[in-house]
């Protein structure tokens, strides 16, 4: 059975749990706690098929806070059980989620780091290929972007299979110099359009020197 097979039915046995929770509320076994288990519960779930699919889904801000609010709630509710009495159906709801959400919590995690091509829009890709073109042939690519009263100068060379990212922001007030390293190069071109503003169109333009 091939990684990402095991994946996908993963995936599956996640997706089962909320239809089996919803049963359990419809079938009288709910407790207090059961929508926000099964909200939750589902929200999970579509993060792990995006993870499982390489897709994006809703915003990749969310995935890794998601990830520490399964941890950190599956974490209360081992201590709950272990010091506290609690009925026996509210035992298996949380027993049963703590058990789930670890695993969960630790592919979210991974689901929500900015550097994967998967959460680059259609423009970073096509400028990420054409600057991993650019680094077969030359040593640094460098963009500088202008605008009244500062200017703003990146530096970009790939070093082993890293993407290494020299940004330099010089205004009226000084200068400061800062570096980065991504494993891809779309993340790269998010990341100086953030803090350089260093468009897509300045970075394989004409103007990028080597």
């Amino acid at each position: 059975m091939s990684l990402q097979r095991a994946y996908v039915l993963l995936a599956g046995l996640y997706s089962l749990l909320p239809v089996i929770g919803i049963v359990a509320v419809f079938s009288g076994g709910g407790t207090p706690l059961a929508m926000a288990y099964l909200f939750f519960g589902a929200l999970g779930v579509v993060g792990l098929w995006g993870y499982v699919l390489k897709r994006r889904v809703m915003s990749q801000r969310m995935w890794r806070p998601l990830a520490g609010v399964f941890v950190v709630g599956s974490v209360v509710q081992l201590v709950i059980m272990l010091t506290m009495p609690v009925s026996g159906v509210l035992l298996t709801w949380m027993l049963t989620s703590s058990i789930f959400a670890m695993l969960l919590a630790v592919l979210l995690y991974h689901y929500g780091n900015r550097d994967q091509p998967l959460w680059a829009t259609d423009e970073e890709r096509s400028t990420a290929q054409r600057l991993a073109t650019m680094l077969e042939t030359k040593a640094t690519v460098t963009a500088v972007h202008r605008e009244l009263g500062h200017e703003n100068s990146v530096n970009v060379a790939k070093v082993g299979s890293a993407y290494h990212a020299r940004i330099t922001r010089r205004s009226e007030s000084g200068q400061e110099t800062f570096e980065r390293r991504f494993r891809h190069p779309e993340t790269l071109v998010f990341f100086v359009e953030k803090f350089a503003s260093v468009t897509p169109q300045e970075f394989t333009s004409s103007g990028a020197t080597s």
